[in-house]
């Protein structure tokens, strides 16, 4: 009988918890690994581990059916140096103590499906950026480099290998969404900076099909962009936003305002919110992928206008 389990390293987090539910509803038994366990209880088994080292939680993939390793500091966060260095060295030292847990246990999984991100295309202004597409300068580009490079340098020649530059992902229950829903709600949610910067995003439901898809189908194989077929300008993200909450009105926030108040109030990144891409996914396209939510109205009116 195939094995039934799945091991999740880094997945005690918003997308982690989701996609532990997600498989767990289809009958696949899910080992979370992480350094502090989840805070809702699940359907799921619980390893601990540093994100740095091998140690027992290798147990856990011996015998598995898959590993989808998900762990790094997250990006939502003012940008120091000690930080940067973090966000760096959390994804590329997680996934080689993936790749050396692989190479040491006796029964292997099959598939190893890797997180990157959809920023290492940089920061283009207008252009639609696909797998083929030149990748970009800057921090996150050197981190996403970096974090697919680990993967491929450990990973054991006879595990397929899906690396899945993710977009923005769009959840009800964690993610950037409660906060920019929020301040929606109360009239602050209008055109962020000139508008014009792209919002490539995906529904949560989406994300965890993909990850399922990536599990099962054996021709799934290298880079995919996790995104949902239609980017838009972020004006036209807060303008469904503000739909999907019945707010007619959001006060439009200058760059200069959020380069204030990103740090001082709400602690993260201003270039989290004035810069942005337009991605798509010709892999996906071509593998005839459907998207349950494929646009922005109907993926922000199901998370936010039912329950």
């Amino acid at each position: 009988m195939p094995a039934r389990r799945i091991v999740i390293t880094g997945g005690s987090g918003f997308l982690g918890q989701n996609l532990a539910r997600h498989l767990a509803e289809r009958s696949w038994d899910v080992v979370i690994v992480a350094r502090h366990a989840p805070t809702d209880d699940g359907p799921w088994s619980f390893a601990k581990w540093d994100a740095r080292t091998v140690g027992d939680w290798c147990d856990a993939l011996d015998g598995a059916r898959a590993v989808i390793n998900l762990a790094g500091r997250s990006v939502d966060c003012i940008k120091t140096p000690d930080h940067c260095d973090e966000i760096l060295r959390s994804r590329v030292e997680s996934t080689r103590a993936v790749g050396t847990a692989l190479n040491w246990v006796a029964n292997r999984p099959a598939v190893w499906v890797q997180m990157s991100t959809a920023h290492i295309y940089g920061d283009p202004p207008e252009l639609v950026c696909d797998e083929s597409s030149a990748t970009g300068d800057g921090l996150a580009p050197t981190v996403g480099h970096a974090w697919e490079k680990a993967c491929y340098d450990t990973a054991p020649d006879d595990v397929r290998k899906v690396i899945l530059r993710t977009s923005f992902v769009l959840g009800r229950s964690g993610g950037a969404l409660r906060r920019l829903a929020l301040l929606a709600r109360v009239g602050l949610g209008g055109t962020m900076g000139r508008g014009r910067q792209g919002m490539s995003w995906i529904h949560v439901q989406d994300m965890n099909r993909l990850f399922e898809r990536a599990i099962m189908d054996d021709t799934m194989s290298g880079t995919y962009v996790a995104t949902a077929p239609n980017p838009v300008s972020n004006r036209e993200f807060m303008r469904q936003l503000r739909s999907a909450v019945h707010m007619p009105i959001g006060l439009p926030a200058p760059a200069f305002a959020v380069r204030i108040a990103a740090p001082l109030l709400l602690r993260t990144d201003p270039e989290l919110a004035l810069y942005g891409r337009y991605c798509v996914s010709q892999r996906l396209a071509e593998e005839d992928f459907e998207f349950a939510y494929p646009t922005i109205d109907v993926a922000l009116r199901h998370l936010l206008e039912t329950r």
